[in-house]
């Protein structure tokens, strides 16, 4: 499925985003394990260090690659290389400060290898579930590449409408509700670890009546 004009180079500017953050943090986390492993770690520090340097690779390829990026198919591979990507740093960088690593939604590996082989292009197999950021745009109903602020309106304004409160007590929209809520709790948690858009938490509990 060929991108519009618009969808492209919001795809193309997020993604530059991402890559240009993942490599300042990479540089970042090289410095540091220079200053925390090489005296007491040397061994992992050396396993690390070769890591990271093929992160920096990979950014590279990625942004090469994505001059050429030029329908939707394209994109999800594209995008599954980074996240893979994304979620290698963090475990380096884990590794490096000693801290517990990000709660990041595991990436499906036979999706993404499915994506890379060309086999993609629609929502994933798993129709009752948010899997990726393509699925959770999609249940959204928000174009992909879409900010943090057009997620959030979009959840408020159709969390009105699907809300037992807003419904004489029906409940019989609550699974949908669900998974919208599960669709804007993975793109805040996405969009936060990818740096596309700054986290901005609603001030008050959510309310069916604002």
């Amino acid at each position: 499925m060929p991108f519009s004009t618009s969808k492209y180079i919001k795809f193309r500017q997020g993604m530059q985003q991402r890559i240009g953050s993942l490599r300042s943090k990479t540089e970042d986390s090289l410095g540091a394990a220079v200053d925390v492993m090489m005296e007491e770690r040397v061994d992992g520090f050396f396993r690390v260090e070769q890591g990271l340097e093929e992160i920096i690779r990979s950014l590279v390829e990625i942004e090469e690659e994505l001059e050429f990026i030029r329908d939707l198919s394209g994109a999800m591979r594209l995008e599954s290389r980074l996240e893979f990507v994304e979620d290698r740093w963090d475990e380096f960088d884990s590794e490096i400060r000693e801290r517990p690593r990000r709660r990041r939604r595991k990436i499906n590996l036979a999706d993404m290898l499915k994506a890379a082989s060309g086999g993609g292009g629609v929502l994933s197999d798993n129709p009752s579930g948010v899997n990726n950021a393509m699925d959770a745009y999609a249940v959204m109903g928000v174009e992909f590449g879409s900010s943090l602020a057009d997620v959030t309106a979009a959840f408020r304004t159709k969390a009105k409408q699907l809300h037992p409160d807003a419904n004489k007590g029906d409940r019989s929209s609550e699974p949908e509700l669900r998974r919208m809520l599960e669709a804007y709790q993975f793109l805040k948690e996405y969009l936060s670890l990818s740096n596309t858009d700054p986290l901005r938490p609603p001030d008050r509990p959510y309310s069916p009546f604002e």
